[in-house]
């Protein structure tokens, strides 16, 4: 079913996609890369030229601006991220469109061996008909978080073009470094001044998220003893042999992202960088609650601790550092913004689905900075791969669900 926003959707994400917009957890500054301000001075350009107001880029690279409202109501935020994840290749890509997609076997041009199956993807086989789009097989689509720009876009050219429709006063924010866990910066808050607010970066039609992953990274440093091989014997310490015995001894038939689903948590290894004379572990630490989170600190540290007691001339450090909290326990405060989420999809008869992501977003953040901000979905799918693809009309339907959010809050 052909709905009003599909071809702007459309447009806007295959524009969008092709811009290289990656971020970099090793590199300082906000944006973490120069190549996303191709996306933030784009959106600029963008919501000026549709009349927005308040229009700015910060100095810590976030693009903001305002939709004047037409009735009363709180102040809400709607936000997506610009950047793309740094796990696969986002350079070069040709976003394509299958229109009335038939429900066979999706090919990439660019990758004969890669295949998109609906026999191996439950919810795409439901999509039959749809207008989907993808890659080109060699890249990522992007569409993490670039479906939800459009969206956002989309909402605010919508609103703005017609003033009859009543809504209270709406704010518009992208920011650099979702992906790497800086979206974030701590001046947002303040400077985005909305009561809540929503990120549109969720997969699934109906997907409202109010509970996310409390998360941590973790650094470990080896130093060991080093000198020439050639007269090593009972003075060497070799720094890889600790590293490895570390992640050996770490839990790998439990406890790892690949053994565990739903609420179960993780120790991740994502990095081992260096050579014998010192090592570098980089690891992130993932669970529900609280005390899960730090009990699998405490086993990280005392697995360190271990390893260390066992070669005393070596020099093992382990340094944990808070990411983002379960947006949950601010919002379960307070569920206004959820519950007006849960009635905007339901006033579009779509039914809600609200499960714990297994993940996080800015609005994890922002939560526990004080702005409510539960996750809204835009329909992207299999991200971060090449296999990432995304239904022009489930970004339809979410831009309908946030439309919708806007009219109801100026009842409220």
């Amino acid at each position: 079913m052909t709905n009003a926003f599909d071809q702007e959707l459309q447009d806007r994400l295959v524009r969008y996609a092709a811009i290289d917009s990656q971020s970099d957890e090793n590199a300082p500054g906000s944006p973490s890369t120069e190549i996303q301000f191709d996306m933030l001075n784009l959106l600029v350009e963008e919501l000026q030229s549709i009349g927005a107001q308040d229009v700015q880029l910060t100095d810590y690279g976030t693009v903001l601006a305002t939709v004047p409202g037409t009735a009363e109501g709180p102040t809400i935020g709607f936000l997506a991220h610009v950047d793309t994840a740094p796990q696969f290749n986002a350079a070069g890509v040709k976003p394509r469109v299958i229109k009335g997609w038939n429900g066979d076997d999706i090919s990439y041009p660019d990758n004969p061996d890669l295949i998109l199956s609906p026999a191996k993807s439950p919810y795409l086989a439901t999509k039959v008909g749809d207008d989907i789009i993808t890659a080109s097989g060699l890249t990522l689509l992007g569409a993490d978080d670039k479906a939800g720009v459009a969206v956002v876009m989309t909402l605010a050219r919508h609103l703005i073009a017609n003033p009859d429709i009543k809504r209270p006063t709406i704010r518009v924010a992208f920011t650099p470094d979702e992906e790497i866990g800086r979206g974030v910066d701590a001046k947002l808050p303040a400077d985005l001044a909305v009561d809540f607010a929503y990120t549109l970066d969720g997969s699934d039609v109906g997907e409202i998220i109010y509970e996310s992953f409390s998360a941590d990274r973790a650094v470990v440093t080896v130093k060991g003893v080093s000198i020439h091989p050639g007269w090593a014997k009972e003075k060497m310490v070799n720094a890889a042999h600790l590293a490895a015995k570390i992640v050996q001894t770490l839990p790998q038939a439990t406890m790892t992202p690949e053994t565990t689903d739903a609420r179960e948590g993780f120790l991740h290894v994502t990095d081992m960088n260096g050579g014998s004379s010192e090592m570098e572990i980089k690891l992130i630490l993932r669970d529900f609650e609280l005390d899960g989170l730090a009990a699998k600190g405490d086993l990280l540290r005392k697995t360190c601790e271990a390893v260390q007691a066992s070669e005393p001339r070596a020099e093992i450090t382990c340094e944990i550092y808070p990411q983002y909290r379960n947006m949950r326990y601010w919002l379960e405060n307070d569920m206004t913004p959820v519950n007006l989420a849960l009635e905007a999809c339901k006033a579009n008869g779509i039914a809600p689905i609200s499960v714990p992501i297994r993940g996080g977003t800015d609005g994890s953040r922002l939560t526990e900075l004080g702005v409510p901000t539960p996750n809204i979905f835009c329909g992207m799918q299999n991200v971060h791969g090449p296999l990432e693809w995304v239904s022009v009309q489930d970004m339809a339907k979410s831009t309908q669900v946030c439309l919708t959010l806007a009219q109801l809050a100026a009842k409220t």
